[in-house]
């Protein structure tokens, strides 16, 4: 082997080592010990951890606990989300590739929650479901303004689900107005000139040419609904009661709340198996759908 490429190598290595280290010390390493102590009794603060087996898993799957609950609200947040996310950032998408002279304003505008804070923006959204719709209900006296958003459990639903999807749409938004920028010119003049108009060329040529971003939306959406958390915790901290708990939620109060480490463990590891068959089940679906360029 020559020189150089021992170089390369070397310095390969020397810039990848960090990256690779920092994934082991943050990620392998935890998952493995979570994979430990869900077959273990543990509290956080005792020295040793009792092996009990499958019990934890037993717990976790048995019908009628917290997590089937929790896994229920989350798929049910998840559709609803991936559904009005990407709808909605494909129209807006189609709206702001027309030309117009707000059109560059309206993207950063649209842009802007997405690059804040979850927390943040759940704070924000606490105080307008509570003292502004309050201020609305004054001025305007619609009666819709005054019912409890995350008070009553039905509404308090749809209430973290239109926040999650209003701060993320951004994203999305640039994602769509990519892959139409990416569709060839030639081919949406050709459909015109054979007479398409543009309900059919859009339905027809565009949607279909955009298979690859919305293969890229559908699964970024999937996994942001799937690991919902910090927007609930904001909002409703799960309640009322505990009909806005997320499985992540879940996760959290079981481990550091009770201090229930081996049932948390086994939650989450549950839990990554579901979303690990879940994710490339949408993935290939959407991936065989794809029309190439």
């Amino acid at each position: 082997m020559s020189k150089r490429k021992k170089k390369e190598m070397f310095d390969t290595l020397l810039y990848t080592l960090p990256a690779i280290l920092l994934v082991t010390v943050m990620m392998y390493i935890p998952f493995v010990m979570s994979g430990y102590y869900s077959l273990t009794r543990w509290n956080g603060i005792a020295k040793e951890a009792v092996f009990i087996g499958l019990e934890n898993f037993k717990t976790v799957l048995s019908s009628g606990g917290e997590f089937t609950g929790a896994l229920v609200f989350t798929i049910r947040y998840t559709f609803f989300f991936v559904l009005f996310s990407n709808v909605i950032a494909l129209f807006l998408a189609v709206c702001l590739t027309k030309k117009f002279k707000l059109a560059n304003l309206m993207r950063g505008v649209f842009f802007i929650p997405y690059i804040m804070s979850m927390t943040i923006v759940g704070f924000i959204w606490k105080f307008i479901f509570t003292q502004g719709f309050a201020r609305l209900s004054a001025m305007t006296g619609w009666g819709v303004w005054d019912l409890s958003w995350l008070g009553n459990p039905r509404l308090a639903f749809y209430a973290v689900t239109m926040v999650g999807v209003w701060q993320s749409l951004g994203f999305y938004i640039v994602l769509y107005i990519a892959g139409l920028q990416a569709v060839p010119k030639d081919v949406l003049e050709a459909s015109t000139v054979d007479g398409a108009n543009g309900r059919q060329t859009f339905f027809r040529i565009t949607l279909p040419l955009l298979g690859p971003s919305i293969t890229t939306c559908l699964f970024m959406s999937l996994t942001n609904g799937l690991k919902v958390f910090d927007i609930i915790l904001a909002l409703t901290k799960g309640g009322p009661g505990s009909s806005t708990y997320s499985v992540t939620l879940q996760i959290y109060k079981e481990a550091f709340q009770n201090n229930n480490y081996g049932l948390g463990s086994a939650e989450s590891i549950v839990y990554f198996v579901i979303v690990l068959v879940l994710t490339q089940v949408v993935l290939k679906i959407s991936s065989s759908r794809e029309v190439a360029l």
